[in-house]
């Protein structure tokens, strides 16, 4: 067996490259990169935040960080579709593990989410973080904020999050409208995608319907995008039920009428335009999964976002080299 390994998540000696080892075997970081606190040297960092206190119906998100890093082991090795090419030979990603959370005193949750998350921005590294219900965008929110101002908010889901909020409450259904109420995002370069639900107020925040997506070109999804960011530095927060039950079953609130993963992961590669600081995937509930259906999906998700920053990479790279053509033909055609 030229080239194996095993347990790579612990035996890497460098932050990249892939890891050769079976998919039914070994230490399951995400996608088998190094498990270690050290981000010396890291462009991305993967980091888990196993909280499900502020759920409004079934819990379990709590063990989506697992069942993403179990189901995300058959992404490693092979050049990742549809990037054309191994995302970890040149990109030096690490997993940090999981956030340490006080399972007896959820008031202190968003502090310590926050505090840990900025000790890891402060490296420089993007951060990609595992939910967990969807009040942990919260405090990464304020977290990324703090180093780049109020943010676009790119969010995918079938709930808007707006509900009434006190600025104390521990609820993955209303974090939105604070965030706009606070000043953490800009709700004139703020969308949401596939909500097929209502809430007593937008915020102001552009809305595509799920039956507005459902008639939509992903294409055309991604150009909204764009068009309503406008340049501004963006946070990406992925909600799985923002995906039809069919398609993510394992997740707390589910809501039917929603897009194919194929069709938004489609919509997460032609968004390479948009300056994305920051992203998240939440909302695995891996109880009411079946045969890891929504963990696939939420790994590949955290694939593409990984996908996208390898690929941004090349191109600043291609411009710096002054191989302008290149990069020119790779804008255009999504690359």
């Amino acid at each position: 067996m030229p080239n194996s390994n095993i347990d790579h998540a612990f035996t890497a000696r460098a932050k990249t490259g892939a890891s050769f080892e079976p998919t039914y075997a070994g230490a399951l970081s995400f996608m088998r990169r190094k498990y270690t606190k050290d981000v010396k040297g890291a462009e991305a960092v993967v980091w888990g935040i196993p909280f499900d206190a502020a759920v409004t119906n079934r819990p379990g998100a709590r063990f989506g960080p697992q069942a993403i890093r179990r189901a995300s082991t058959i992404l490693d090795n092979d050049p990742q579709y549809p990037y054309s090419r191994d995302l970890f030979e040149h990109l030096a990603v690490v997993d940090y593990g999981d956030c340490l959370l006080d399972s007896g005193n959820h008031q202190k949750t968003p502090g310590t989410i926050e505090r840990e998350a900025a000790k890891i921005l402060k490296s420089g590294a993007f951060l990609l973080s595992l939910g967990g219900d969807h009040f942990v965008t919260w405090p990464l929110l304020k977290a990324h904020a703090a180093i780049h101002g109020p943010l676009a908010l790119v969010q995918f889901d079938a709930h808007q999050d707006t509900w009434p909020d006190d600025g104390k409450r521990i609820d993955h259904g209303s974090f939105v409208g604070r965030a706009v109420k606070e000043g953490i995002i800009d709700p004139d370069r703020s969308i949401q995608i596939g909500i097929r639900t209502h809430a007593p107020d937008t915020f102001g925040i552009k809305i595509l319907y799920g039956h507005e997506v459902e008639e939509m070109r992903a294409s055309d999804i991604a150009y909204a995008i764009v068009d309503r960011t406008g340049g501004k530095k963006a946070y990406v927060t992925f909600d799985i039920d923002c995906l039809d039950p069919a398609f993510a079953p394992g997740t707390g609130t589910p809501v039917a009428g929603g897009p194919s993963s194929a069709k938004i992961l489609s919509v997460l590669r032609q968004i390479n335009q948009v300056d994305i600081v920051g992203a998240d995937i939440v909302e695995v509930a891996p109880a009411y999964d079946h045969a890891d259906i929504t963990a696939i999906a939420g790994s590949t998700v955290a694939m593409h976002y990984l996908g996208l920053l390898a690929e941004r990479k090349a191109r600043l790279e291609e411009l710096n080299s002054g191989n302008h053509a290149a990069a020119a033909l790779n804008q255009a055609s999504g690359i």
